[in-house]
């Protein structure tokens, strides 16, 4: 059992860090200005310029398949590049990515919504996400109806990414309530906002936001239709459950880059005529935030292992997902602890950090619905305990 890194997978994440630390860190500080000003951290064209840095640097398109220019990359090393990119508060995202199901599209879709938006020329956003539909997203009300050779879109969106940037979205809408959302009856639309559809922006307790997508009388050509009728509910399915396991590989990165600032901290800063970590409560909490990381740790490479390998990754992404974001949540909170009035400020990005991986937990998948998944799998003789070693 061989749990070290190849020497291309130390090459590449090592290539990564470098990158960050070069081209992305500097920025961090003009960063937390411009959030305190209520502006974004990075806009448009800055990310777009660091991108084609990083494309220089070899880094584009880390899941897009090799004919499309990108790398194509195993899921372990994208496990890895990801926890470096999250050592950085800095909204920053290698280039040359799109949304998993766009590769669903046929060809005259994909010339005018895959491969600009691998090119970066365009943005889109997926939504299937509904005021009544979060968790159970089988709870769809957006509605398709068939007026000639168009569809008339009719409903509401929320907490929407990139919703209001997006120049076309990714949306699934009923198109046949009788055979019902599992059995069938919604379909998927690549819709451009020139098509009439609206954003509102929705203020959360983390920095940007998503958006609620409304669509009053959408036309949507024929053309326009991702897929097959019938196919949405699985497009969105497959679109929600690839890379699971990355959320919580960038959680790695946060944990990390604070927990290095706790432990900095705790031999610089002293009270009472002694440096704060050498007291017993300190320590514990680096101990435990310590033994919480590499558990995580382990978890993610092993549900990604488990991609590369081509088995089915839901029971073990999710175990990944659930530890992963209640272990940065644990560890953010820890170093602030340490850290005392200062981690509260915004002169330090702990504070930022907290209200930020708060929503790990939530999105994607909550932690309840990772539990559904795992005692499920486990209830119903899906998997054994032990995984592979049952």
């Amino acid at each position: 059992m061989d749990f070290s890194l190849t020497d291309e997978e130390r090459a590449i994440r090592d290539t990564a860090r470098q990158f960050i630390t070069r081209e992305v860190m500097p920025l961090e500080q003009e960063a937390l200005l411009r959030e305190r000003r209520h502006e974004p951290g990075l806009d448009r064209s800055e990310l777009r310029e660091l991108q084609q840095k990083a494309k220089k640097f070899g880094f584009w398109g880390l899941s897009t398949p090799e004919e499309y220019g990108g790398m194509d990359l195993p899921a372990v090393l994208q496990s890895l590049i990801w926890t470096e990119v999250g050592r950085t508060f800095v909204q920053f995202k290698f280039g040359g990515e799109a949304d998993n199901i766009l590769y669903y599209a046929n060809e005259q879709q994909k010339q005018e919504f895959l491969i600009p938006t691998i090119e970066g020329d365009r943005i889109s956003c997926f939504a299937i996400t509904e005021p009544g539909a979060g968790s159970d997203a089988a709870n769809i009300k957006l509605s398709a109806r068939q007026d000639g050779d168009d569809w008339i879109l009719n409903g509401e969106k929320t907490f929407i990414t990139n919703g209001n940037d997006a120049d076309f979205v990714i949306v699934v809408a009923v198109t046949d309530k009788e055979k019902g959302v599992r059995g069938g009856g919604t379909t998927a639309f690549l819709v451009d906002r020139e098509m009439g559809w609206r954003s509102e922006f929705i203020q959360t307790m983390g920095e940007g936001g998503p958006a609620s997508l409304i669509f009053d009388d959408v036309r949507v050509p024929a053309r326009n239709i991702l897929g097959e009728i019938g196919q949405g509910f699985e497009l969105g399915m497959k679109w929600i459950g690839k890379g699971r396991y990355l959320i919580p590989s960038n959680a790695l990165g946060i944990a990390e880059r604070s927990l290095g600032m706790a432990i900095e901290y705790a031999n610089t800063r002293e009270t009472f005529g002694r440096k704060i970590g050498e007291n017993q409560a300190i320590q514990w909490m680096i101990a435990d935030s310590e033994v919480e990381l590499e558990a995580a740790r382990w978890l993610i490479l092993r549900a990604a292992w488990t991609v590369d390998q081509g088995e089915d990754p839901r029971h073990a992404s999710s175990m990944a997902k659930l530890y992963g974001a209640q272990m940065v949540n644990n560890v953010v909170d820890r170093v602030m602890q340490i850290h005392g009035g200062m981690g509260y400020t915004r002169e330090l990005p702990i504070e930022r950090w907290y209200r930020q991986v708060r929503l790990m937990r939530i999105y994607e998948g909550t932690d309840e619905m990772q539990r559904l998944i795992i005692s499920r799998d486990l209830l119903r003789g899906y998997t054994k305990i032990g995984g592979h070693l049952a």
